[in-house]
């Protein structure tokens, strides 16, 4: 990683627990000031305090990803706080197993609002940022999910992280000339609390049996991949989708 990595600052929405709070360890062991964005402001300072006691490093925020003025006053923060930022990871959703005919249309929205909306948002203000300094980057979290229909979750879950992948190349087209990458990461079923909770263990062995490889992904080594497209050495990646699914979708 070049060495200008440990003099930037990242921003890491839904950043407080589950896979956000894994990416936000892996981007501050890199050596990253970050702020650690979430819904929950108590639970992002809590952590944030975890992380960097002394409060130089770390920043917990209150974001709604649903409200671009959240996301610009976690934008003025950093800029207040560390000088400038240059990374933004869209990581943010929520979601419901529910089969397809039962979803009501104000859930599907809802869901469709923090997922998709949210990556729209937040590469929106900061795409801006980052275009009039000339450099950034934006990782956004989707999933095989959007990739392949989904299985264990729902139908607004799989739309939405099916449009992320759309957006990800739409906002990667239109920045790339002005120095910022956007990129995305999908990955299939990870060890993670979400996971465990949509998929119960008298479930589990079947699902182990349908991966390729015949099991869950860690989500320390996809951190790690947020972490590799975070870099100024990653300047050549722009709109790519990083599959991670243990050879459950190939392409």
């Amino acid at each position: 990683m070049s060495d200008r990595a440990p003099t930037h600052t990242a921003v890491v929405t839904g950043g407080a627990a589950g896979f956000g709070a894994t990416v936000a360890r892996a981007l501050h062991g890199a050596g990253y000031r970050l702020v650690i964005a979430d819904i929950d402001g108590d639970a992002a300072d809590r952590f944030a305090r975890e992380l960097d006691g002394s409060g130089q490093a770390v920043l917990g925020a209150t974001l709604d990803v649903r409200r671009p003025e959240d996301f610009e006053t976690v934008r003025n923060l950093a800029v207040a706080r560390f000088g400038s930022v240059e990374v933004l990871v869209n990581n943010a959703a929520i979601t419901q197993a529910r089969p397809v005919l039962d979803i009501e249309t104000a859930e599907f929205n809802a869901v469709m609002a923090v997922n998709a909306g949210g990556v729209f948002t937040g590469s929106q203000v900061f795409g801006r940022y980052f275009k009039g300094r000339g450099y950034g980057r934006i990782i956004n979290l989707s999933s095989l999910a959007g990739q392949n229909g989904g299985t264990s979750t729902g139908a607004h879950y799989a739309a939405s992280k099916g449009a992320i992948l759309t957006l990800t190349k739409v906002f990667a087209r239109d920045l790339a000339p002005f120095g910022v990458t956007v990129n995305a990461i999908a990955p299939g079923p990870m060890d993670t609390p979400l996971v465990h909770q949509l998929v119960p263990e008298s479930r589990m062995e079947g699902l182990l049996a349908n991966i390729p490889v015949g099991e869950l992904g860690d989500p320390r080594f996809v951190s790690r991949m947020v972490v590799l497209l975070a870099s100024p050495d990653a300047a050549f990646v722009c709109g790519a989708c990083w599959d991670v699914n243990g050879g459950l979708f190939m392409r």
